[in-house]
């Protein structure tokens, strides 16, 4: 998940870039902003294109270690905990290549990258909208130059952005992590006959089951992720001044990762077990609300089961953020066309 909304942490799309080149004047760190924007400057249309399209890219190389995660958070629903104390990450890999075949880890990955782009422009959108709004608000709209101040208009309008642009793309989100999930029987034959099956078995409400643990979790994977990239990288910064932004931006937005996922990881199994509550019509495993989720599973499966998938979500952190970082430069390099020097 928690990538998605992780608005303005590491160039994990356009939108995202361009916050945090926005963040780095902010907080009035010119030389940083200087090395944070090297090379050739783009307008918002290609921004957005080259952010989605980097996206996609990470999201397809890692789409694997994703549906792998997916499956282990899942596994609980319909197993008992004997059926889960066999279960291993390499037999799962072995399990799937035998039953479903090589092409099964990337189930689920066309809904993914349709789900970015819609995502990343309603990001990048809202995150403006609400930042400007936010500054008309008594006390706040005098302090604008204030690195305080921007901090504050940054965390909520980008947290309002994450809760916008989730809210909007919801339904593909779910579609996608009920492909994914899919193994051996096969209830939906790709994206529109899952919705078209969502809709008429479990109604238009059916589209978002989950949404209020997805919700719940973009505030604290927001501020988790501000704080630990930024505080790390400025530690960085002021140590090794003369070390590559990118290398920087990695190894920190790899951190920043890592820390958001351990602390939202709950909520997203929580999210991606009420997504699949009544798939072909199976029987509801959680009656309750989200805390009655919470407390069914950890009597069912102790607190480890809390954290299932944990390990196949730590593998994606590292090549997801490298791999968009590496393709957003590139694309930023080619659509920028050809230098005047």
């Amino acid at each position: 998940m928690q990538t998605e909304a992780r608005v303005g942490v590491v160039v994990e799309s356009g939108a995202q870039r361009s916050l945090s080149s926005v963040q780095g004047g902010t907080r009035n760190y010119s030389t940083e902003q200087q090395g944070l924007q090297q090379g050739p400057q783009i307008g918002t249309v290609p921004n957005l294109l080259a952010g989605g399209v980097a996206g996609a890219v990470s999201k397809t190389c890692t789409a694997p270690l994703a549906r792998l995660t997916i499956l282990f958070q899942v596994q609980g629903m319909h197993s008992d905990v004997a059926t889960l104390s066999k279960t291993s990450m390499w037999r799962e890999i072995y399990r799937i290549v035998n039953e479903e075949g090589v092409r099964a880890f990337w189930k689920g990955n066309m809904v993914t990258i349709i789900h970015r782009l819609p995502y990343s422009s309603i990001s990048f959108y809202a995150y403006e909208h609400y930042k400007n709004l936010l500054q008309l608000i008594p006390g706040l709209d005098g302090h604008q130059n204030h690195a305080s101040t921007n901090i504050i208009l940054s965390l909520f309008g980008g947290g309002l952005a994450g809760i916008t642009a989730a809210t909007m793309t919801y339904p593909l989100d779910l579609v996608r992590t009920r492909l994914a999930a899919q193994t051996k029987n096969v209830y939906y034959r790709g994206m529109s006959h899952a919705l078209y099956a969502i809709c008429r078995d479990e109604g238009v409400r059916g589209l978002y089951k989950g949404l209020g643990a997805t919700l719940l979790g973009v505030g604290p994977s927001l501020a988790i992720s501000f704080s630990v990239y930024d505080t790390s990288k400025s530690r960085w910064r002021s140590e090794r001044p003369h070390d590559s932004p990118a290398l920087i931006s990695l190894v920190c937005g790899s951190l920043s990762g890592i820390a958001s996922s351990t602390a939202t990881f709950p909520l997203d199994l929580v999210r991606r077990r009420k997504q699949l509550e009544g798939v072909g019509g199976r029987a509801r495993v959680y009656n309750s609300g989200l805390l009655g989720t919470f407390r069914h599973i950890i009597h069912t499966e102790g607190l480890r089961g809390l954290y299932r998938g944990i390990l196949p979500e730590y593998y994606k952190v590292v090549p997801s953020v490298g791999i968009v970082f590496m393709t957003y430069e590139t694309l930023k390099s080619y659509l920028s066309g050809p230098s005047d020097g």
